[in-house]
């Protein structure tokens, strides 16, 4: 395993969004009469949306709207994020710098539409150091299918097995995993569990620790 690019997720690991996204999307089920609870929520993370329904239904009733919901969400997301800054997850820049320094691809493979997605790198400034953003919301299968990734490494002109992933939720862990990426867990909302644990490579408890990992426990180039 020769270690040759590393590819980001965002939300929750770059940016720290997860939690704005987990209260909104409860506050707006609920006002619709869907009795979701952050537990229900947490397990639509990097979730393709066409697989969130049919799984919200087993939890909230067959009645359960997500379209309905996703439209109220959204407003909410829209407005919350006109006016209040994107908040970095720290270690993000000292990260890229390092992998900047010695010359790794690097990419993005998020859930997020990719406009947004675009918007909130530039915003935040990170946009400069990636090569490639690919979003779940332009592949027949998204997230935690493996296609994003593979999809991604294919643009690195990479092998999965020669990727970095770095991901923060069990949806991106599993879709990381099946592609066949090295996969380290950076944990927002939620920790590994066992099953997650079986996935991931190493778990970071920042970005910058991220580093001190490939320096000791990866393969370099």
């Amino acid at each position: 395993m020769e270690i040759k690019g590393v590819i980001f997720d965002m939300d929750g690991l770059m940016i720290d969004t997860e939690k704005h996204y987990n209260y909104y999307l409860c506050k707006a089920a609920n006002e619709l009469g869907f009795p979701m609870k952050r537990e229900h929520a947490l397990m639509l993370r990097s979730l393709d949306e066409r697989l969130a329904g049919p799984l919200m239904q087993q939890y909230l009733g067959a009645g359960y709207d997500h379209q309905s919901v996703l439209t109220l969400y959204r407003g909410y997301v829209n407005e919350y994020f006109s006016s209040h800054e994107i908040e970095v997850k720290p270690g993000l820049f000292e990260l890229l710098q390092y992998l900047q320094k010695h010359h790794y691809i690097t990419c993005v493979a998020t859930a997020t539409e990719k406009n947004r997605a675009c918007s909130f790198l530039n915003k935040i400034g990170a946009a400069p150091y990636f090569s490639y953003l690919c979003s779940g919301k332009d592949l027949e299968h998204s997230k935690p299918a493996p296609d994003i990734y593979l999809k991604t490494a294919a643009e690195m002109g990479l092998a999965p097995e020669n990727c970095i992933a770095l991901e923060d939720s069990p949806n991106g862990v599993r879709a990381a995993h099946g592609a066949g990426c090295c996969t380290i867990m950076v944990p927002d909302l939620t920790q590994p569990d066992e099953e997650l644990r079986g996935m991931i490579f190493a778990k970071a408890d920042t970005l910058e620790a991220v580093i001190d990992i490939i320096e000791t426990t990866v393969p370099a180039e």
